[in-house]
Formats: structure tokens, C-alpha cells, sequence
């Protein structure tokens, strides 16, 4: 075989489970604990144990997760920094006065963006099921109108790519909250009307908490995060930014 055929061979294997092997049983136990004993004084004394069995691997996986993004989406690359969600919850301006999370997330957004926002991807797991999502939850005014001026030009490749077999067997349908009536500025026979009347454009999958302490957990995210991705670059187009070129002294201002 040809080093360029070897090449092709090893990029079109699978992901190898031992890149992460899973979170421990004493992970899922913790999170069990932690959702009957949401208190300051039943964490504190456990904080080691969230540390090295939860928030260490949560890291390993986010940096194993990046490393395969790098690949078929590099723009969504995200720093672990930027990509693990706190336990903490902000509770200023809740009635829910509980103080931790009981299930632990990531993101991977679009990097060139001003901010931690836009389509992305997204998973969290309790200790009793991993939810694996793609698309835009929660877009501020201006990005929703964004969206919907794209789907409304654009309404035919997006449905195209909601058929594909491999996405529609990987995340299943379009998700989210609709307006009952099309919003002002569209017109109401609009061809893509369903789809503008959206307030939210996502895909979940949501898998059995067994996966998360086996070598399964990564392939399972990355597959579905490959599937989902050429809707998510649809939905991304408003919001990319081109980089403008560094002036040098002798260009013209």
C-alpha cells in the first residue's frame, strides 16, 4: 500500500475508544448524590472528588472532542476555558436558590465571533443520560432576524440538508419553539414560512446514561456533531466574520 493510500486508511478509521475511555462510576455516583443534596455543605466536602472524576476527564474529553473538530470543522475548535460550563449556578435572580448544576456541559461555537454566541454545538449529561445538540437555542433579537432572512433565501439547501439520511438517523428532526403566526416583514405565503415562524433551529439526541462510563461516550458525540455540521455552517453564514487584512505603513488609510 502507498504512504498516500496509508494516509487515506488511518483518517477513515474510526475513533479509537481509548482516546476517552468514559467518565468512572464514581463520577455518576457523585452526580446522583449531587441531585439529592443540592447544598453548599454536601458539596464542599466532596469538591476533590468533582474535581478528579468529573471536572478532569470532563476536560480530557473536551480536548479529544477538539482534537476531532480540527478535522471536519475547525472553525468550532473551542479552548476548554471557553468550552466547560461552571457547576455554579447564578442564582441573583432566581427563585431556584440551588446552588450547583446537576448535569455537566460544553459548547463549541464559532470562534471568529465577537462573543460566545450563535449556532453551535452543545452536550451535557446527567448521571442518568447524555443529550448531544446542534443549532441556536436562545439568539438575541438581531440574530434571530439574521436567521430568518437566511432561511428565507436560502429555504430549499437547508431543508436538503435536514433530509440527509445520516443527520436524520443521527439527530432526527428539526426542534424548537414557533410563533403562531409568520412574523412582520416576511410574507405569509412565503414558500419558507414554516421556517421562519421558528424562534429556535436545533437537533438533540438523547442517549442512555450507560454510555458515558464506556469508550462509546466520544464516538457518539463526535458522530453526531460530524452529522449535524453542514447545517450548523448553514446557519453560521450571517455571522461570519471575514478578517480584515493588517494595515502595513505603506498601505493607504
Amino acid at each position: 500500500m502507498s504512504s498516500r493510500a496509508t494516509s487515506l486508511a488511518v483518517r477513515r478509521q474510526p475513533i479509537a475508544e481509548n482516546r476517552f475511555p468514559g467518565f468512572s462510576g464514581e463520577a455518576i455516583t457523585f452526580l446522583r448524590g449531587l441531585e439529592r443534596h443540592n447544598k453548599r455543605e454536601w458539596f464542599q466536602p466532596r469538591k476533590s472528588i468533582y474535581e478528579e472524576q468529573v471536572r478532569g476527564p470532563l476536560e480530557t474529553l473536551v480536548n479529544a472532542i477538539n482534537s476531532e473538530l480540527a478535522e471536519f470543522a475547525p472553525r468550532y475548535v473551542t479552548p476548554v476555558k471557553k468550552a466547560v460550563f461552571r457547576i455554579y449556578r447564578d442564582t441573583r435572580f432566581s427563585k431556584d436558590k440551588r446552588p450547583y448544576k446537576t448535569h455537566v456541559a460544553a459548547t463549541f461555537y464559532l470562534q471568529n465571533l465577537c462573543k460566545a454566541a450563535g449556532p453551535c454545538f452543545y452536550f451535557h449529561f446527567t448521571a442518568k443520560e447524555l443529550l448531544v445538540f446542534a443549532g441556536v437555542y436562545m439568539p438575541e433579537r438581531e440574530e434571530l432576524l439574521a436567521i430568518r432572512n437566511l432561511l428565507a433565501e436560502r429555504h430549499e439547501e437547508f431543508r436538503e440538508i435536514l433530509r440527509r439520511k445520516t443527520l436524520r438517523g443521527a439527530m432526527g428532526e428539526l426542534q424548537g419553539e414557533q410563533l403562531s403566526r409568520v412574523p412582520k416583514g416576511f410574507a405569509k405565503d412565503h414558500p419558507a414560512e414554516d421556517l421562519v415562524r421558528r424562534r429556535q433551529w436545533f437537533l438533540e439526541s438523547t442517549l442512555d446514561g450507560g454510555v458515558m462510563t464506556s469508550g462509546r461516550m466520544l464516538p457518539e458525540i463526535i458522530n453526531r456533531f460530524r452529522a449535524a455540521t453542514p447545517m450548523l455552517e448553514l446557519l453560521n453564514q450571517p455571522f461570519v466574520q471575514e478578517r480584515k487584512p493588517k494595515k502595513l505603513p505603506f498601505m493607504a488609510f
